[in-house]
């Protein structure tokens, strides 16, 4: 039938475009959309309220991938404004649609690093630890003093941690700093 095999190739043309585009976006930025498990959003969520945030606070999800900690967010913090930031397209539209009915999160297809974050008052980051210096320079350029970076499960290596959660998930602890968080040598423990 020649319908069914029109609608093969289309199928399988999406499905490679669909897989082009994640293995592109992984291979430009270093970093592969994943998404957090309930234990690591939890963990995050746990140094943020340690930290203390206004009410109305101004949280930052960077390389906000599949949505998965921003509506953690924005389920533990309805006052707040949860913002995402994704480069990558596939990842970035499956969040939009995952977060269409949450009015406290706010969603943005662009590279975080041409991004202005001087309004926040939290950021959260789950990436990879290549990424992590030079993010590390970023954040000393735009965050205002104290403001608290919650790292999932890469660390910071040249910064002090404030507080850390052990065993957030299979690849490690979660770490609370308060920026720019700049005494040399990492501690870790809970």
């Amino acid at each position: 039938m020649p319908g069914l095999d029109l609608l093969s190739i289309a199928l399988l043309v999406v499905v490679a475009a669909v897989g082009l585009s994640l293995l592109i976006f992984q291979l430009a930025t270093g970093v592969p959309p994943q998404s957090s498990s309930n234990a690591e959003a939890a963990d995050v969520i746990a140094l943020l309220k340690q930290a203390d945030l206004p009410k109305q606070a101004i949280v930052y999800e960077l390389g906000s991938g599949w949505g998965s900690l921003v509506i953690e967010l924005a389920r533990a913090f309805p006052n707040a404004q949860i913002r995402g930031i994704e480069v990558s397209p596939v990842p970035y539209w499956v969040s939009r649609v995952r977060t269409r009915n949450m009015p406290n999160v706010l969603l943005q297809r662009a590279n975080y690093y041409k991004c202005d974050l001087t309004d926040a008052q939290a950021v959260t980051c789950y990436l990879m630890i290549e990424s992590m210096p030079r993010l590390a320079a970023y954040l000393d350029r735009m965050l205002k003093p104290r403001t608290p970076v919650v790292s999932l499960s890469f660390w910071f290596r040249d910064r002090k941690t404030t507080a850390s959660r052990a065993s957030s998930g299979p690849l490690g602890a979660t770490a609370l700093y308060y920026w720019p968080a700049l005494d040399i040598g990492v501690t870790r423990g809970e």
